[in-house]
């Protein structure tokens, strides 16, 4: 491996070359603020925040943009690279409305965490007295309030290159930039490339981006449980996070973990918004058998007892051929592997088929 020792906050660290300084800083414990950085993506170094102080050339540059060098000494709490963070901070804050009190993301905001811990308390520049754009509505599961965005490019580059769907791009430069559709499509058109996966809101670091269906049901901190599980729409296996509030499913996020189908938390449509069936008065929760003509409730215990027992009569008396199994697309690969496996190993039947439809 082709490596590089340098000196951040004068500890000795030795990196691969090429290793952003924000990364480098991370290996030693340090953790420098920024919100357009993510190391999942392409490098876009436009916020600002992460900026560092070369300790050599007094220099301020871009943790998250620029790639260590043999010998550099970084220093990321000087007094001159804390004070241009926080003035960073200060210009996004005068373009940012300032309604922490009832916004969705109060307590998970990206921004207010920062502006915290610098703490700003009174921005210099003011902040965003009225909205200067519209809320926008035009999808019917996402939210975007133009008024909100900081600009961080996160959206439109996890769009491009994860979901690789290139709904979302950079209209204007300057004062007048801001995300929008391709070409400025409606996003609900035929033509839209947008498959309405929910990805944009769960990398963007403020609440620019809300999902529609859990707008005012809860913030981060008040769910009272998050579970992991996965996704019961195909057989890729996709893992989900079911955010619950009183014992209802009310929001779907992601999980990051490298080894899962989705390793960025991408997911489609279905898994990430199709989830109200969940809490259905109409849901099946518990087995049914059926007595005297009608479905009675049953324990896991008697349902699986009786059905062995109806499939082992079945087999006794006509032989495994007269069994015949039909699984779902909804189940993983894994399931489907071991049911035609208990068909072919236990009953003795061939007779497996599969439906791929949902």
């Amino acid at each position: 491996m082709n490596t590089v020792d340098l000196k951040i906050n004068d500890q000795k660290v030795q990196v691969e070359k090429g290793t952003p300084i924000i990364e480098a800083a991370k290996e030693i414990g340090i953790d420098i603020p920024a919100l357009c950085y993510h190391p999942e993506l392409s490098m876009h170094g436009a916020c600002r925040v992460c900026v560092v102080e070369n300790k050599k050339t007094g220099e301020l540059i871009a943790s998250c943009a620029n790639p260590v060098t043999d010998g550099m000494e970084i220093l990321t709490n000087s007094e001159k690279a804390e004070s241009a963070r926080k003035l960073n901070l200060e210009f996004i804050l005068a373009n940012h409305p300032n309604d922490c009190m009832t916004c969705d993301s109060g307590g998970s905001c990206k921004l207010q965490e920062l502006v915290y811990e610098c703490e700003i308390t009174e921005p210099r520049f003011g902040t965003l007295e009225e909205s200067v754009y519209e809320i926008e509505q035009k999808n019917p599961f996402i939210e975007f309030d133009p008024n909100k965005c900081v600009l961080c490019g996160q959206c439109v580059r996890v769009c491009k290159e994860i979901q690789v769907s290139r709904a979302l791009e950079f209209s204007e430069r300057g004062a007048d930039a801001k995300v929008m559709t391709s070409f400025g499509d409606d996003i609900t058109d035929e033509d839209s490339s947008c498959v309405h996966c929910g990805q944009c809101v769960e990398i963007c670091p403020t609440s620019a981006l809300n999902y529609i269906p859990s707008k005012g049901k809860g913030r981060e901190y008040n769910f009272d449980d998050k579970v992991q599980t996965t996704c019961g729409y195909c057989g890729v296996g996709c893992q989900l996070e079911l955010r619950i509030k009183d014992n209802k499913v009310v929001e779907v996020g992601s999980v990051y973990q490298d080894g899962n189908p989705n390793p960025m938390g991408e997911t489609c449509v279905k898994g990430r918004f199709a989830y109200d069936f969940i809490n259905s008065e109409d849901r099946l929760t518990k087995p049914l058998i059926k007595e005297n003509g009608r479905f009675v409730e049953a324990s896991w215990e008697e349902a699986l007892d009786f059905a062995a027992e109806k499939l082992t009569e079945v087999k006794e008396k006509y032989g495994g051929s007269a069994v015949g199994n039909l699984t779902s697309a909804r189940c993983t690969n894994e399931e489907n592997y071991l049911m035609q496996k208990f068909m072919r190993a236990v009953i003795g039947s061939n007779n497996v088929d599969h439906c791929a439809h949902l």
